[in-house]
């Protein structure tokens, strides 16, 4: 085999595997898409009607996942912060309230520092709505509202790697975000005002106005 050809053959191989995984990827997200429950309306419901903060908790590859969640909630009208767990156990969340709603991310749902955080805030009578893999972990039976899925590990390497499992969590959530920006109706004109920065901020027609959604009251209200 010639040069030419070896390097033909390694580069279909490269990007057969690339693709191979990106596939993987997009079907942990549509494995997401057909587990989408009650829950998921439960959760929409308690959080449009929340009078506190929201807040968005997970550790190592779940907290990067955590952190672009409270931005996109935020960004489409519904208030959000990230917390770092380690950081809440060592004093920050002295900073939620009763009226605060926790959701927490964790692949497995053993994470300590989550559930730590978790079981302390429940205590100072914050909700808590846990995302996870792990229906019989400890952070889903505590939980408030458990959204557990089947576990889906073709797209997280070794099964170890939280890759596929947390871009499908993320779906999750901006599938939530979206929602409540309906019931909401928060307006382009607010996102746009708010977004001030970068192409968005150049923006000078927006969009139409967004759909209403109704979100039924599922949580005994």
């Amino acid at each position: 085999m010639s040069t030419q050809d070896r390097l033909a053959s390694g580069t279909a191989a490269v990007l057969e595997a690339a693709r191979d995984f990106v596939t993987a990827e997009a079907q942990a997200v549509l494995d997401i898409s057909e587990q989408i429950d009650e829950s998921f309306v439960r959760a929409a419901d308690l959080l449009l009607h929340s009078t506190g903060k929201v807040v968005v908790t997970g550790a190592g590859t779940s907290g990067f996942v955590a952190r672009r969640a409270a931005h996109l909630f935020a960004v489409s009208g519904t208030p959000a912060f990230f917390l770092n767990p380690t950081d809440g156990l060592h004093g920050s969340l002295a900073a939620l309230s009763p009226n605060d709603v926790l959701i927490a991310l964790s692949r497995g749902g053993s994470s300590e520092e989550v559930n730590n955080l978790a079981a302390r805030l429940q205590h100072q009578g914050v909700r808590v709505v846990a995302l996870t893999f792990n229906a019989s972990s400890t952070l889903a039976e505590n939980a408030d509202i458990a959204v557990t899925f089947r576990p889906f590990t073709a797209a997280d390497p070794g099964g170890l790697i939280a890759m596929g499992s947390t871009l499908a969590h993320s779906a999750w959530l901006d599938a939530l975000a979206v929602v409540l920006m309906r019931a909401r109706q928060y307006s382009w004109d607010k996102v746009h005002y708010s977004h001030p920065g970068g192409a968005v901020g150049a923006v000078t027609t927006l969009p139409a106005p967004v759909e209403p959604l109704e979100i039924p009251p599922l949580n005994g209200r």
